[in-house]
């Protein structure tokens, strides 16, 4: 990148990277020192054609979370509707999951010519997680 004058560094964070949660210590620590690490970059850099950014998503519907749906739902005895509820409704005020694709689309938007000066950037799509 550097030798190319040009290039879209894209970290992905979590909102975990922005607030902490009891009980997520290592985890949190590791998305806190990743948006720690796309600022430093992105001033490293910021006299350059290379951006560095981060995305920080909350609940995505990934495998990895129908994981704990279904074991909240296994757990407390509730179908996974109420399972999926339950999890949502702890932090995310939407209500709803972020999907991959939206995170796709704004890693898109981070690749491209409009976001040319957004360098160490968090962007949050939480649902209003981190609005709270």
């Amino acid at each position: 990148m550097r030798k190319q004058g040009w290039g879209r560094i894209i970290n992905i964070a979590s909102s975990h990277g922005l607030v902490a949660s009891v009980n997520k210590a290592a985890y949190v620590a590791a998305k806190h020192g990743l948006i720690g690490l796309t600022k430093t970059v992105a001033l490293e850099t910021a006299a350059s054609g290379i951006t560095c950014n981060a995305i920080c998503p909350g609940w995505v519907l990934t495998p990895l979370v129908q994981k704990q749906i279904d074991a909240l739902a296994a757990r407390d005895r509730m179908t996974e509707a109420e399972a999926k509820s339950k999890l949502l409704a702890e932090k995310q005020p939407s209500h709803d999951f972020a999907t991959p694709e939206q995170i796709g689309g704004i890693a898109l938007f981070l690749c491209s010519d409009a976001a040319a000066q957004m360098r160490g950037a968090s962007l949050t799509v939480d649902g209003g997680w981190t609005a709270q």
